[in-house]
């Protein structure tokens, strides 16, 4: 008697998975993917076991509060990125063909130009495209070059540069740091300091990651004898507000965007000191991934920005 051959179920899934699974993995959460998806925990847990039920592997481990890929997990990334990169193409090509300029733009800036620049652009771009609504991330720039890398961001704004080959920068604006004390300050009646008194006051910096930070440090550095190394630091805060109040509370002192101080320097409230010697000044660049195909809502944006550079 002849026996009938038994086959194996054929692998399938769709992109809308393997969307899911791939923010699982660049994530290393379901709750954080949850949300980058707009869909409940759960939801996103139930298509990932429907996925490794469609392929017939095990794809995701936990290793602490971190999930990471199986080695089939990361068989299928690699291949599911591509898919997923081939979808966004298509639909872009589409969109350009059809001349469509509507939808969002997401956007990461980080702190001086995401909320003290940033915003009045906003207001013009709106104007001149009512159909593009912007979504803006504030973050640090390390994580902004990270996420735009990943994709999760159109753009991004940030005040300094990395080597990373796969980034562009285009120059947008123009700032100046300064060193802010309290009113009250015994150095708030001079026009300079030198920079070695600098190492005798207790002073205030932001966190690992910032573009703030690295510029001070690749001013300060050569300048001298590692400066940044010396400095009493009583405290580092993530964002220029929290400076701004340490400052005015005492705390101690710091270096920031003469931008982020306007309002403090016309009440009063804190002041401006130059640095002997130094120019701290800095541009702000938007970056843009270069690998990407850029969308008309982001190209229209892109524009807006640089002038058509």
């Amino acid at each position: 008697m002849k026996q009938k051959s038994i086959k194996n179920p054929s692998i399938d899934f769709d992109l809308r998975h393997l969307e899911i699974f791939c923010k699982v993995v660049d994530l290393k959460s379901f709750s954080k993917a949850a949300e980058a998806v707009f869909l409940a925990q759960a939801s996103v847990s139930e298509r990932i076991a429907n996925l490794e039920s469609m392929v017939g592997a095990k794809l995701l481990d936990r290793l602490g509060r971190q999930v990471v890929p199986t080695r089939a997990g990361k068989l299928l990334y690699k291949h599911a990125n591509e898919l997923l990169d081939m979808k966004r193409r298509a639909c872009l090509e589409m969109e350009n063909f059809l001349g469509i300029k509507k939808g969002v733009v997401h956007i990461g800036a980080s702190t001086i130009p995401g909320e003290y620049i940033f915003p009045k652009s906003i207001g013009l771009f709106n104007e001149k495209y009512p159909s593009i609504s912007v979504r803006l991330t504030i973050a640090d720039t390390d994580e902004i070059e990270r996420r735009i890398l990943h994709g999760n961001f159109d753009l991004g704004i940030v005040g300094s540069k990395s080597s990373h080959e796969n980034l562009t920068y285009h120059a947008l604006w123009n700032d100046e740091l300064v060193l802010v004390v309290p009113r009250n300050h015994r150095w708030g009646k001079k026009k300079e300091i030198n920079i070695k008194e600098l190492v005798s006051e207790p002073f205030i910096l932001r966190e690992t990651g910032s573009g703030t930070l690295k510029i001070i440090e690749d001013y300060l550095d050569p300048s001298a004898s590692k400066v940044v190394d010396s400095l009493q630091v009583v405290a580092r805060f993530g964002s220029s507000t929290a400076v701004k109040e340490g400052v005015k509370a005492g705390l101690g002192v710091s270096i920031l965007s003469s931008r982020a101080i306007e309002t403090e320097l016309e009440t009063g409230s804190l002041k401006a000191v130059k640095i002997k010697g130094l120019s701290l000044l800095r541009k702000f660049y938007l970056i843009v991934d270069k690998r990407r195909t850029v969308s008309p809502v982001c190209r229209a944006m892109l524009d807006f920005l640089t002038g058509g550079q």
